[in-house]
């Protein structure tokens, strides 16, 4: 047992040397240390936002699970945001300072989710997004489908931002001016994928059924609806090695060695001491649906 001060709070850390991810080695203590060094730059992203945590006890080898309500045990200095749901309301944990994103770290939360709106206004999103979701290994068509994502946003006159995911693909978001509804949004973004499908049915499908994408990159739209959550920017990945979700300059997707987890806890911070965060800008860049 530990005691970490992170701003004015004190949060006692637990079981820093067990090991998360066995074959990297990293154990909590570095995950620890890496929320905490990358609190800047992440929150941002997640400030205001719903969250859902993606839980590992015993890291990578042992259960997990998704929680999205804030237990009774949390401190009172971790934000919640009460949203409704189908069966009544739910607490759900906001990070809004870099102590909660430690504190959420010492409960051996690896992965955090957060939602495409804000505590204020939960039914109206300030972002879009398309999941692009490889059936194969070939990323290079997964890049090739994320421009043409992209020329379509830019076409209906938003601006789009594209980011690894840390798993397998990418993800390309648009932010938004807030007044449409969940409903609007997704059946926007939903008309769109549905074109692009028809305009190049040899790359791209809307086909849930991996089935039947026979090889294609999936557009998945899905998490375009009320409660639904988007991996965060900069959030690790449940992957060995610790990948994280890493935000994108557009020309990067031409990098020969770039993939879907090229970027980790141990060299994501290099990347930022040479590049700032190309999506630290991206709410001024909101336009409506």
């Amino acid at each position: 047992m530990a005691t970490l001060r992170v701003g004015s709070h004190k949060i006692e850390t637990s079981s820093e040397d067990k090991v998360l991810f066995p074959e990297s080695g990293i154990t909590k203590g570095d995950l620890l240390a890496y929320y905490r060094r990358i609190g800047p730059v992440l929150l941002p992203h997640v400030r205001q936002r719903p969250l859902t945590l993606h839980r590992f006890p015993d890291g990578l080898g042992g259960k997990s699970f998704f929680q999205q309500r804030v237990p009774a045990y949390f401190p009172d200095w971790i934000d919640r945001v009460v949203v409704e749901k189908a069966d009544g309301t739910l607490a759900h944990p906001v990070a809004n300072n870099t102590a909660t994103l430690v504190y959420l770290a010492n409960q051996s939360t690896i992965t955090l989710h957060a939602w495409l709106s804000r505590a204020d206004a939960p039914r109206q999103p300030d972002q879009l997004v398309f999941d692009l979701d490889p059936s194969g290994s070939d990323f290079a068509r997964v890049c090739e489908a994320a421009r043409l994502v992209r020329a379509a946003l830019d076409d209906a006159g938003h601006v789009p931002f594209v980011m690894t995911t840390g798993s397998t693909g990418l993800h390309v978001r648009a932010p938004l001016r807030r007044g449409p509804d969940f409903d609007a949004v997704r059946a926007f973004v939903r008309g769109m994928a549905d074109r692009l499908a028809r305009r190049h049915p040899a790359l791209l499908t809307t086909e849930q059924r991996k089935a039947k994408r026979r090889g294609r990159v999936f557009l998945d739209t899905l998490r375009n609806a009320y409660g639904q959550t988007a991996v965060a920017p900069y959030s690790v990945r449940a992957r060995e090695g610790a990948p994280v979700a890493a935000p994108l300059s557009w020309d990067e997707l031409d990098a020969p060695d770039l993939t879907p987890h090229r970027y980790t806890i141990r060299n994501v911070f290099r990347r930022l001491g040479q590049k700032d965060d190309p999506w630290a800008e991206m709410h001024r860049h909101a336009r409506p649906l």
